[in-house]
Formats: C-alpha cells, structure tokens, sequence
C-alpha cells in the first residue's frame, strides 16, 4: 500500500527526519509532506513576498495566510496526518492542523509525552493513534503498509 503522510507540529527536533529515515529503512512506499519547517523561513515569507508591515500582527497575517496555503493543500492530498506536539513551546498550529484533519475525514496520528493528555484530550478523542515516541508511530505506518 502506498500513502502519503503529511508530518504536522513542532519545528524544534528533527523528529520528521527520524520518521523519514526509518520508513525508508523499513523499505515503506510512503511519500512525506511537510510545511516549511526553518522559523525565519516561515515567519517572513508574507513580509518578504509582498512587502514589510509595521505592526507584527499584519506581518503573522501574511505569512501564515501563505503558509496555509501550503499546509491545508497538505493534509488534503495526504492519506494520513501525523502531529507531533513538542515540550519545548505550546503549538498552537499543530492543534489547528489536527482540527483542519479531522474535519477534512484525514485520519491522523499524535505524537506526544504523557503529562499532555489532559491538555491535549479534544485532539487525541479524534486522532486514530496516540503515540508517546516515533518508533511507535513507524511501526505503526509498518502495520498499514503490510496489509494489501
């Protein structure tokens, strides 16, 4: 089975690259999407495309109105959403990409430490899977990807 995942959340550890990399060992047919994951990268695209603003609200306004462009087109194409919520910052982002999953029918799995159930209790009611590390979502995407 082929699928396309989009991997969703925090921007602060490479954990996309440990997913990837361990699909790719596994020989898993699986294509990954991701928004764009470099802080200044992200946060000026509107100023530095359609030009600068004074107040930091209106420059947020036009990078994430950018930005969404590329994440809502994302999780539409996927066949699964992965959501990884870090405990370095709160990501607010990442629960609106749960949000957006599951009222698009985007089956999708969360990623994250135990102390964050309470919070996280609405977005884990909805994902498929709730995973405290990445080991357990590849075996995860092993188990899809074995049934034919």
């Amino acid at each position: 089975m082929e699928f396309e995942v989009y991997l969703s959340g925090e921007i602060h550890s490479n954990w996309r690259e440990e997913i990837i990399e361990d699909a790719r060992k596994n020989g898993l047919s699986i294509t990954f999407n991701t928004p764009v994951v470099t802080h200044e990268t992200s946060d000026n695209v509107g100023v530095n495309i359609l030009g600068s603003e004074e107040k930091a609200f209106w420059k947020d306004h036009k990078a994430a109105k950018i930005n969404a462009i590329r994440i809502k087109s994302g999780i539409e194409r996927s066949d699964l959403v992965i959501i990884k919520f870090g405990d370095k910052y709160r990501q607010w982002n990442a629960a609106f990409d749960a949000g957006q999953a599951a009222a698009l029918g985007k089956p999708y799995i969360v990623i994250h430490p135990d102390e964050f159930t309470h919070a996280l209790k609405e977005v884990d009611a909805q994902a498929m899977a709730v995973a405290s590390n990445n080991n357990q979502v590849v075996e995860i995407l092993k188990y899809l990807a074995s049934q034919k």
